[in-house]
């Protein structure tokens, strides 16, 4: 390759990479490509060029080292922070459980009635396909992100919401996940919509690349977002691509029916029932 280095044959980043600070990128081209180690042999008359070459190697290993150690460290401090944010929200998960139990025992001894809190998070799963489906209908599971039989998506607890899922109820069952089962889902079938491209979240660089604007930089600060419906969780929603669920273990009951219908089925609101047909399905 004559004179060039690796280094000089780098990839120029995408448009969708331009935007990022210049350090980053060098950083992340010092630590990935190979610098060449050349030494001139003692008392041989070196060219210009060599001599070029051999100081400029070395003013790039120097910049690599110092790029490692910089990435390094901000990783350790990146992991530091992500593992006190999971502590705080366990914390805070534990105190609205515990708070609740509260209330429900104070109640109890009044001889009163609690009444349990509304539930904000929903997940809808599509248990029917295409065939004769009207056109409106099929419209709406395109709107929810529902194209697939088997798909299933976090929705947000809102009058808007709850009318399309009216138009589409023989086609849907839909309930109140509980933390636990919104942590089985995204760590089991969590898939990131990167460049319109299904990306497995791998790596919390991935979820801070594209939501750390909104200050959620880990897996934990996305499934708190999600399971409280903060403020940005049409963000962190849209980030998740539509969770692609086997069929559940056992099979349906009957998909012709309502789940609330007296002989029993499928569709419609199961409230926190749809706990037990997750964990069928994941």
């Amino acid at each position: 390759f004559g004179s060039r280095s690796l280094l000089s044959r780098a990839p120029r980043p995408s448009r969708s990479q331009q935007p990022h600070s210049r350090s980053r990128a060098y950083s992340e081209m010092a630590e990935r490509y190979l610098i060449t180690k050349e030494a001139a042999p003692e008392g041989a008359a070196v060219p210009e060029k060599v001599q070029l070459k051999i100081a400029r190697n070395a003013t790039l290993a120097e910049e690599k080292a110092k790029a490692v150690a910089a990435k390094a460290q901000a990783t350790a401090e990146t992991r530091e922070a992500l593992k006190k944010r999971a502590q705080e929200y366990e914390k805070e998960y534990a105190d609205h459980e515990q708070k609740l139990v509260d209330l429900r025992r104070e109640a109890k001894v009044g001889g009163n009635f609690f009444v349990e809190p509304e539930a904000k998070l929903l997940f809808v799963v599509r248990i029917k396909g295409i065939i004769k489906m009207s056109p409106k209908p099929r419209k709406v599971l395109q709107l929810l992100r529902l194209r697939q039989l088997h798909n299933g998506v976090f929705l947000k607890v809102n009058k808007p919401i709850l009318q399309m899922l009216k138009l589409v109820q023989p086609y849907v069952t839909y309930g109140y996940p509980s933390l636990k089962t919104v942590k089985e889902l995204i760590y089991k079938r969590g898939f990131a919509k990167v460049n319109k491209q299904r990306i497995p979240i791998s790596d919390n660089d991935i979820i801070s690349g594209n939501l750390g604007k909104h200050d959620l930089h880990g897996m934990e600060d996305l499934i708190h977002e999600i399971y409280t419906v903060g403020p940005h969780f049409k963000q962190a929603s849209n980030f998740l691509w539509p969770f692609k669920l086997s069929a559940p273990r056992g099979g349906y009951v009957c998909k012709r029916h309502g789940y609330c219908e007296m002989k029993g089925g499928d569709w419609g609101n199961r409230e926190e029932e749809i706990n037990e047909l997750i964990r069928c399905m994941n």
